[in-house]
């Protein structure tokens, strides 16, 4: 009973001097390194790294200023679309400063005011319905919709499967620019 006590004693004297001595020499590094002198900036230096950080700042608020969240035009796209509609085709493209421009109908630009399917409208959709309501339905969803304006149907077919009557129909829009108003 005896020797483990001693064992662990012997144990803990040779712990508690080897906590003593990384103390001292942990002390021993803070007084040398607070006695290290820190070398100031020049103001030329001073100067670059700020010019640095104001440009990497302007760059970065500007990307991310004309940034097109997809995710969210699609979600809300997925959200107007009618039950009734089953989509054939979509394509979409982001808008490019000549097509807002060209797009916008207050710009006082030499071109049309009014932009015509595969010009500058970006949003593309093909599908089938049975009634021409749900055209309808999805088409005045579209139009109130933040990202995208200038909703146009393209074309509107009647054709039969069997007994069905169905609807094959073409919507055009253009993709509301980044940081542009509704």
């Amino acid at each position: 009973m005896v020797l483990p006590v001693v064992l662990w004693r012997t144990w803990f004297l040779t712990a508690s001097a080897g906590v003593a001595d990384n103390q001292k020499r942990r002390d021993a590094a803070a007084a040398e390194l607070s006695a290290t002198p820190v070398p100031a900036p020049t103001s030329a230096q001073s100067s670059a790294l700020q010019q640095q950080k104001v440009a990497r700042v302007t760059a970065l608020s500007s990307a991310l200023g004309g940034r097109l969240a997809w995710d969210r035009v699609l979600r809300e796209f997925a959200l107007v679309l009618p039950d009734d509609v089953w989509l054939l085709n979509l394509s979409a493209a982001a808008p490019t400063p000549a097509a807002t421009v060209a797009a916008d109908p207050t710009s006082s630009s030499s071109t049309s005011s009014t932009p015509t399917p595969g010009g500058t409208l970006g949003f593309n959709i093909e599908g089938y319905t049975y009634p021409h309501d749900a055209v309808a339905r999805l088409l005045s969803r579209l139009a109130v919709g933040p990202d995208l304006e200038h909703v146009q149907l393209g074309t509107s077919e009647v054709s039969k499967v069997g007994t069905r009557t169905i609807i094959h129909f073409k919507i055009a829009a253009a993709v509301r620019a980044p940081g542009a108003g509704s």
